[in-house]
């Protein structure tokens, strides 16, 4: 039987550090800062090496650019294009000049003001796993995602201060793909206030979710070009080639004044040279060339710098994470993103296929090259499984243990006079204990970071309690989490003119997406 375990809080971080009302707590999960320092892998001679051999790429390799516009774009700059071949050659200077455009702090407003973000180097944003295709959970199976997971998946996410950014968790399969776009901001828009996701699948499907974004905040179209608003993840094709739909949304978003989020994926070995160096200097090389074309677009566009960098297993092919070499190419992506000072993105995750020991050494282990590395925004942190295949429910519920541990480290740790408690150690005599002082007493409701997930009592106390399982407790969080959940308040006219646009444009036939 699957149950909650006892003395469950409730939301985490919703008030004072998630504990329960009453407590006086008081850690913002909301706006956090990475307290630890920027390690790195390489020396400073090698960064520099690397970003110098990423322009020699782009000047004398080329990248490959499927989109006219684009091309376009690059030629009006002094490119080389050639469009015989679709290739572009961007001299050092061309990419030099647009890149220092680019804005190094980038504002984005939620649906609240206490749900904003500033994207910029030392703040911390977390986001759970992304783009899955299946979605599972002990209940239920493993099984395609639908328009259900994804509501669920989002209430999940909303449900969680410490998650500050909403990801296209799962693909709702079961809705078409010319009208997935608007169920999913339509979840999005009603069931959160947190910055939303909006797919670069065409100009079409584009404005059509920024046209429901602006009428359902209530955003004149000056208030909203005058800030960001929503964000989308850019992925070139490595090697070096960006498509159509993702040269276009790299066209469309700078335009609007909406953050582009620009991540090549590059696993060593496969699409990736196979050392570290190599695939972070095809890694830069590419976010190079998709920053340059945004400030070709519109000058001082919003972007965030990214990278996913790992490697493969070379016994299958297939992608492995959370490994030393994954944990060493984040710490070369922060590197190359300090020396540019723009805001940048990395990710954890997991090739696990359950939620075990495995995925949770993996997805910890990754998160962790992330910290370290001083990512501003790390996705796929929480929920993600074979390599993106499968976002599980109870392994959300069990990455948001270490993401809210994670959250209160970067909360400054006080050392006043009551808090060395000169007075407490007055109190008790040498070999004392400290349960009944009054110090403790006054603090031990409050002082440490109470579990969401794990069980804390001794052998017995839990085989008398049913010998539950960490997977199992998991359940019962998210189920209770989603029986009681409450979405933010919205009026009942923005909601009925949203679902008017839905079927206003679903029965004019949609928005096809751009390939």
């Amino acid at each position: 039987m699957i149950g909650t375990p006892p003395r469950r809080r409730g939301r985490r971080g919703q008030n004072a550090g998630g504990h329960e009302a009453g407590s006086t707590r008081n850690v913002n999960y909301r706006n956090l800062r990475n307290p630890f320092p920027a390690m790195s892998v390489f020396s400073e001679d090698r960064i520099d090496a690397m970003h110098s051999a990423a322009l020699n790429v782009l000047e004398t390799l080329g990248v490959k650019v499927l989109l006219p516009e684009a091309r376009a774009l690059f030629k009006a700059a002094g490119a080389r294009v050639y469009e015989d071949s679709l290739m572009v050659f961007i001299g050092r200077d061309i990419v030099e000049a647009n890149v220092a455009l680019a804005p190094k702090s980038v504002p984005i407003l939620g649906g609240t003001r206490n749900r904003d973000l500033v994207l910029e180097l030392g703040s911390l944003v977390f986001q759970p796993g992304a783009g899955a295709p299946h979605a599972t959970d002990l209940e239920r199976g493993r099984r395609p995602g639908t328009d259900q997971d994804f509501r669920e998946l989002i209430q999940l996410t909303h449900h969680f201060d410490v998650l500050h950014m909403l990801p296209p968790l799962v693909e709702p399969q079961n809705v078409p793909m010319h009208l997935r776009h608007y169920m999913m901001m339509e979840t999005q828009l009603t069931q959160s206030d947190k910055v939303p996701f909006v797919f670069s699948r065409g100009t079409p499907q584009v404005e059509d979710s920024l046209q429901m974004l602006k009428e359902f905040r209530g955003l004149s179209e000056d208030e909203f070009a005058a800030n960001a608003h929503c964000y989308t993840i850019i992925n070139t094709n490595s090697p070096r080639q960006i498509d159509v739909p993702m040269a276009q949304g790299l066209i469309d978003f700078a335009r609007a004044g909406q953050v582009s989020i620009i991540t090549p994926f590059t696993l060593m070995g496969a699409m990736a040279p196979i050392t570290v160096a190599g695939a972070i200097t095809l890694s830069h090389a590419e976010a190079l060339a998709a920053i340059t074309l945004t400030q070709l677009a519109k000058p001082g566009a919003p972007i965030c710098y990214g990278t996913f960098t790992s490697n493969v297993d070379m016994k299958s092919g297939a992608p492995v994470f959370g490994t030393p070499e994954h944990f060493k190419a984040s710490l070369a992506a922060g590197q190359l993103a300090r020396k540019l000072g723009l805001p940048w993105r990395s990710a954890s995750g997991s090739a696990a296929n359950i939620n075990d020991v495995q995925s949770a050494n993996e997805t910890q282990f990754g998160t962790w090259g992330c910290l370290m590395a001083g990512a501003t925004v790390i996705i796929h942190a929480a929920g993600w499984l074979e390599g993106g295949l499968t976002v599980s429910y109870e392994k959300l519920i069990t990455d948001m243990e270490v993401l809210q541990m994670v959250a209160e480290l970067c909360a400054e740790a006080q050392a006043n006079e009551a808090d060395i408690a000169m007075e407490a150690l007055a109190d008790v005599q040498p070999g004392g204990h400290f349960f009944g002082t009054g110090h403790t007493m006054e603090r031990y409701k409050t002082e440490f970071y109470e579990p969401l997930v794990a069980d804390f009592a001794n052998f017995g106390t839990w085989t008398e309690r049913g010998a539950i399982d960490t997977n199992t407790r998991a359940t019962g969080v998210w189920k209770g989490i989603l029986e009681n959940f409450d979405p933010p308040k919205t009026s009942a006219d923005k909601r009925g003119a949203l679902k008017d646009f839905i079927a206003k444009r679903t029965e004019a036939g949609g928005a096809p997406p751009e390939s």
